[in-house]
């Protein structure tokens, strides 16, 4: 099977006539790629980038906006995270509370060890909750509140700190910590945006934030919350879609 991977440059390249039944493309930039007379049967594509604002087109149709409306149905709440006042953001983020807290004793209802599976080389349960402490620690803690060490050490990230140019300022673990440990520092997590909201006020969402990964650039405290969101409601649906999986068996 071959196999490709960032060192190599398929920028602009044309397949023709090319069996690519059961290839796998994983953070991989597809963005204007062009298919004609394509057999897309079973396709599955996940790209929680995918918004308002921008198109995809299948036929002819863009089916963002289908797409969407369709998510907000699903999950209940998920329509609000884009609240821009602090009530709306207040109200948004005690919906997302109940939700994830559903789904926290959903997944500790299931088998032992459930937490830690992955699927097809995803972020098992618990994984995904460290990751979701690591988000709020850097988009609240840091460019936010401005914490001096704000990246708790259980936190994950989408790349590994060897690849990160901020490795000399974050810490990370190497030993995978107890889930019950995760559970204690995700709740102090999500306590910590609950309270930051509880006493936010319109002028404070306005305010210009260095973004933690580019500093020379300028974000604001509601984007900043709004990144959040997205973070909290895209990594709940991975997580549900492989809890779904795992109980299939």
């Amino acid at each position: 099977m071959a196999m490709f991977n960032r060192s190599d440059d398929l920028e602009g390249a044309e397949f023709t006539e090319v069996n690519l039944r059961g290839a796998r493309f994983v953070e991989s930039d597809l963005s204007g790629a062009v298919m004609r007379g394509v057999e897309v049967k079973d396709a599955d594509i996940d790209s929680p980038w995918l918004s308002e604002g921008q198109r995809f087109h299948v036929n002819g149709i863009d089916v963002v906006p289908f797409v969407e409306a369709e998510l907000d149905r699903r999950f209940p709440g998920r329509a609000e995270r884009r609240s821009e006042s602090p009530e709306g953001l207040r109200a948004a983020w005690a919906k997302l509370e109940h939700t994830w807290a559903a789904t926290v004793e959903r997944a500790g209802a299931m088998p032992p060890g459930t937490v830690d599976v992955s699927v097809d080389g995803e972020w098992s349960f618990a994984q995904t909750l460290r990751h979701l402490v690591f988000a709020t620690d850097l988009w609240l803690g840091l460019a936010v509140l401005g914490a001096d060490q704000p990246i708790h050490p259980i936190g994950l990230m989408h790349v590994s700190a060897e690849d990160d140019p901020g490795q000399g300022r974050w810490a990370f673990v190497r030993d995978t910590p107890s889930y019950a440990e995760v559970l204690e520092v995700r709740a102090s997590r999500v306590a910590l945006v609950r309270d930051f909201l509880a006493a936010v006020t319109p002028g404070e969402l306005a305010t210009p934030r260095p973004n933690p990964h580019h500093p020379k650039y300028e974000e604001t405290t509601l984007s900043c919350l709004h990144t959040i969101l997205d973070e909290e409601w895209e990594h709940h649906r991975f997580a549900v879609r492989d809890l779904d999986a795992i109980e299939a068996g």
